[in-house]
């Protein structure tokens, strides 16, 4: 006997198209223009934020840093689709979600001057600390998620992996996990097209990085245009609202148009056709051209726009490089407790007054 036990479908979702033309039969009718004109903002101020500390990198006053640009609309639209009780999960990447869920741009900027303290996430900002080894948040994530179910909290939990993150066996585990038990996560994959160096291709021959989630039960699964931060919205909204029915898998299609990190020359691995073609589909440039159109935005709003955000980033920069780390931390926080042996070494150093 043969029969057919399983057989699953992902669609794609689009609300937005690449000249700013809204498909209003899927335009959720609970967004109003004020909210689009605040992506529009948010979307903005991530990449000036970005182009910010690029800067400041090159100058040697940052430290290694990864780029966001090109994916703006995956980030503000999933991020502005939180609830204030919901909780995110970022990589290294989510420079945009921390800009909207309220870490202090002071903050931020500590963090990629190198201090571990600008990685101390205030209590009233819901989310964890920057984690750079590849999709080791996701366990982090589906941990969270079940004590949200166990003490019965109406929160989601919204966690953010790359591509290439989703080759690593931390994902599969946290999906498995969160399938088993129902938990209220909600998974974005971030697909930018490159892992590195590593096409997505070479990812995986599945035909999306969204089917993954069926192995793992999950009943909610969606593919999306990244660069559609409408489309995005919507999906996060949705899925948050299914969050306590089950787990959720997102897939964002975007592209990473700058390197991958400052350590990194990603003209050795792509070509520039490759990248005009995704600057043509640029998620800014659309929701311009949509508020243009609608008599929502205007050269003047834009100049007061970057000049506002300036002022601000300039502000926050000043603030962190007046920063001074206490060199005794280093001695403090390397195990949970002082060892005798580090201890030896901290009254030396204390004696011998190195870090005053």
């Amino acid at each position: 006997m043969i029969k057919k036990v399983f057989e699953g479908e992902i669609n794609y979702l689009q609300v937005m198209d690449e000249n700013g033309n809204i498909d209003k039969e899927l335009m959720p009718n609970y967004l109003d223009d004020k909210t689009i004109v605040e992506m529009y903002k948010n979307m903005s101020f991530a990449r000036a934020l970005d182009a910010k500390v690029l800067s400041l990198q090159r100058q040697g006053r940052a430290t290694t840093y990864a780029p966001l640009i090109g994916e703006e609309a995956t980030q503000i639209g999933s991020a502005m689709a939180m609830r204030k009780e919901d909780f995110f999960v970022p990589n290294f990447r989510q420079h945009g979600v921390y800009l909207v869920r309220g870490l202090p741009l002071e903050t931020f900027f500590v963090y990629w001057r190198g201090f571990e303290e600008g990685n101390a996430i205030p209590e009233n900002v819901n989310g964890l600390s920057v984690a750079v080894p590849v999709a080791t948040q996701m366990p982090h994530a589906a941990g969270i998620a079940y004590a949200f179910k166990y003490l019965k909290k109406d929160s989601a939990v919204i966690a953010y992996v790359g591509d290439g993150g989703t080759s690593e066996g931390e994902f599969y585990e946290a999906l498995n996990f969160s399938g088993v038990f129902q938990l209220p996560l909600v998974t974005i994959i971030e697909n930018n097209q490159w892992a590195i160096s590593v096409p997505r291709k070479m990812q995986s021959s599945a035909e999306t990085l969204a089917q993954k989630g069926f192995a793992a039960g999950f009943k909610n699964i969606l593919q999306v245009d990244g660069n559609d931060v409408i489309a995005v919205y919507k999906a996060t909204k949705e899925a948050i609202e299914k969050a306590s029915e089950g787990p959720s898998l997102i897939e964002c299609i975007t592209y990473r148009m700058s390197m991958h990190t400052t350590s990194d020359d990603p003209t050795r691995y792509r070509s520039e056709d490759e990248v005009k073609a995704w600057q043509a589909k640029d998620p800014i440039a659309r929701v311009r051209k949509y508020l243009v159109s609608k008599g929502l935005w205007n050269d003047d709003l834009e100049s007061k726009m970057a000049e506002e955000q300036k002022e601000k980033i300039d502000e926050a920069v000043e603030k962190a490089e007046k920063f001074v780390p206490d060199p005794k931390s280093i001695f403090e926080y390397v195990y949970s407790y002082i060892p005798p042996m580090l201890k030896e070494e901290l009254d030396e150093a204390e004696k011998a007054n190195f870090y005053m």
